[in-house]
């Protein structure tokens, strides 16, 4: 889709007991030259190169198959666990015409800014959940009514977790221990070339 108005404030990632979190800060006046990508692991901040050169690669000393690589001078980067997903992350304003015509609300003291975001999963298993999750799995239908202008999911119920970091959830998948058929990998995963430049056998999402 050349437009996509779904938009997202911050991501939270928990993995092998650790914590990260990527989101774009509140801002008034969008400069596109400005950093406005927050990232931390475990809670503290991640610093990449202070110029903000494209290509800046940041490793974790803890998490070594964990990096962060800018893909912009700014306000663009690639995160990426080895072996099991990569997000490609750019904060972005909601721009006075989206506003206007989505009554998003915009601002002079805040211009909506927010994440676009393109995931590719290197490894799934039939049993995933979860808003975006649900449509990786071999049974989902689809019922969204696809006329509507801002088709709308709901499912509040079942998505809604009492924090960020929270995995509680009623669909929540993470940190539960599971037999033979919920831990088989669907290990046919078909090569993917995305627009985005994540390409390779795997799944690749963009909202």
């Amino acid at each position: 889709m050349s437009r996509d108005f779904t938009w997202i404030q911050a991501i939270a990632v928990l993995f092998e007991g650790h914590r990260l979190y990527v989101g774009a800060m509140k801002t008034g006046t969008w400069d596109d030259a400005v950093e406005h990508l927050e990232i931390t692991l475990d809670g503290e901040p991640v610093h990449l190169q202070t110029d903000m050169v494209d290509g800046a690669k940041w490793t974790s000393s803890r998490v070594p198959a964990l990096s962060v690589t800018r893909t912009k001078a700014a306000n663009g980067v690639l995160v990426a666990l080895d072996g099991k997903f990569s997000v490609r992350v750019n904060a972005v304003p909601i721009t006075e015409e989206d506003s206007r015509v989505h009554r998003y609300g915009v601002t002079s003291e805040d211009c909506l800014a927010h994440l676009e975001l393109a995931f590719k999963f290197d490894a799934l298993t039939d049993d995933v959940h979860g808003v975006v999750g649900q449509t990786y799995r071999l049974d989902y239908v689809n019922k969204l009514d696809v006329r509507a202008s801002m088709p709308t999911m709901g499912g509040d119920a079942s998505f809604t977790a009492s924090s960020l970091f929270t995995a509680d959830c009623a669909v929540a998948r993470f940190g539960t221990s599971r037999g033979n058929d919920g831990a088989s990998v669907m290990s046919e995963l078909a090569g993917v070339t995305c627009a985005s430049g994540m390409d390779g056998k795997g799944v690749v999402c963009k909202k």
